[in-house]
């Protein structure tokens, strides 16, 4: 456990690394005896601050989502992180690639909620009444730590590694469709550089919302109306590269584009 004064002098070095796209070392390396709660405390400092200068939280995302990413960082449940407004990107303006570290895109199908989530008690049952709409969608990720060469907090502080977000126009209500089987492939320039199915999220996308609505209320938060919620990739993250042309294609739910200039 950190102590309040550490915590915030990690969130600014985050913040400062993000700003300045100058990458740092590992939070994890540098303190070992950081834990869960100490990172989701300083990615909340970062939040606080961001949504003092004038954004807005628009929604969260799910990470470490799939059980080999799981695995892979030694852990067994999902993290998240906060979308806020001033980071969504758009199908029709190419992304500035200069503006992120080490950009990456993920493929997933978001959640469109037209009614507010229970907290403690949310069931994938009240996931599926409170969506209004499926929509394709691409995560933009990035890290401010150096190489990618992150441990679970890291991740966490670092707002889950979370950096844009862009949905498709497509919007399909969830009676229309099996969210445990949408394929789905990414193409770069045209050329299938991934693909996977959104069960790949847990075995169920659901499972990852209702997760989210429990974990988020012992912070305090609820998910409400009009939120949008990303609940973990159906592929492999994707390195962004400049002049990269990426196409998320869903069967059942359309597509969505990301450029990079």
């Amino acid at each position: 456990m950190l102590s309040d004064a550490v915590r915030s002098e990690l969130a600014a070095e985050l913040a400062v690394a993000e700003r300045d796209r100058v990458p740092i070392d590992p939070l994890v390396a540098r303190h070992p005896g950081i834990d869960v709660v100490d990172a989701y405390e300083i990615q909340l400092i970062n939040i606080r601050q961001r949504l003092a200068g004038g954004a807005r939280v628009v929604g969260h995302k799910v990470g470490l989502s799939s059980k080999a990413m799981q695995q892979m960082m030694g852990v067994d449940e999902p993290d998240y992180g906060h979308l806020l407004g001033e980071m969504q990107v758009f199908e029709d303006v190419a992304v500035d690639t200069s503006k992120y570290l080490y950009p990456r895109v993920e493929v997933e199908v978001g959640f469109v909620l037209g009614k507010d989530l229970p907290g403690e008690e949310c069931t994938e049952a009240d996931v599926l009444d409170a969506t209004v709409a499926y929509a394709p969608s691409i995560e933009l990720i990035d890290t401010r730590i150096k190489d990618w060469k992150i441990g679970l907090c890291d991740t966490i502080a670092d707002n889950a590694s979370s950096a844009g977000w862009v949905l498709g126009p497509e919007r399909v209500e969830p009676n229309l469709l099996d969210i445990k089987k949408i394929d789905a492939k990414l193409t770069r320039s045209g050329e299938v550089v991934a693909e996977g199915r959104s069960d790949a999220v847990l075995g169920d996308p659901t499972i990852a919302v209702a997760w989210l609505a429990r974990k988020v209320a012992s912070f305090g938060v609820r998910l409400k109306a009009g939120d949008i919620v990303l609940p973990g990739s159906c592929t492999r993250a994707i390195d962004a590269r400049p002049g990269d042309d990426f196409l998320a294609e869903f069967t059942g739910l359309g597509s969505v584009r990301l450029q990079f200039s």
